[in-house]
């Protein structure tokens, strides 16, 4: 039996982005293989972590560009990054919090394309004079991955309706970062 192992990386994403200390064989059994099966393809969890950190890096990616961060005002196109990136925020998540266990190691270079990608459209909307000088692009990128993964947690504990989640990333990141006019 062929194992496709998008379907196999999704299957772990989503079990992990509900229970990141999921063990091998409940990832196992949640995308339907043998424990033997899936170590196979993923030789151990950090294996099995680095493949969803390529997936999730190429989604974002993805979502960056159906974004299309240089078109009209940076406020607009963080509105549309936060729509196009939100179905991988659970995902986002996982990593953001999976990440942190990787320090020291080389960072994945998509990580660097990620955030200069995100920081450029911050940079976008100050030289513009839409956002605040104050805060940092490389800040204002953080707080929203920040955002993406406190939202997906959200969701996933039934905190917040999914429906709400676009809505409620862009107001707080938007509202805290647009340039207020001084009385």
């Amino acid at each position: 039996m062929a194992v496709d192992r998008e379907q196999v990386l999704r299957s772990a994403a989503a079990l992990l982005t509900r229970k990141s200390t999921a063990t091998m064989d409940e990832v196992a059994r949640a995308a339907g293989l043998s424990r033997a099966t899936l170590h196979r393809h993923f030789a151990g969890r950090d294996a099995l972590v680095r493949a969803l950190e390529s997936l999730g890096i190429a989604e974002c990616e993805a979502a960056l560009d159906a974004a299309r961060l240089d078109d009209g005002p940076a406020a607009d196109a963080v509105r549309r990054l936060v729509r196009e990136i939100e179905p991988a925020a659970g995902l986002l998540a996982f990593l953001y919090t999976e990440n942190q266990l990787f320090e020291g190691e080389e960072q994945n270079a998509g990580w660097a394309r990620l955030d200069a990608r995100m920081a450029a459209v911050f940079r976008r909307g100050q030289e513009s004079g839409e956002f605040r000088i104050d805060l940092t692009p490389a800040w204002l990128t953080e707080a929203l991955y920040g955002l993406l993964a406190s939202g997906a947690w959200a969701v996933t504990e039934g905190r917040v309706a999914r429906n709400d989640l676009n809505h409620m990333i862009v107001e707080l990141l938007l509202g805290g970062a647009l340039r207020r006019e001084q009385p």
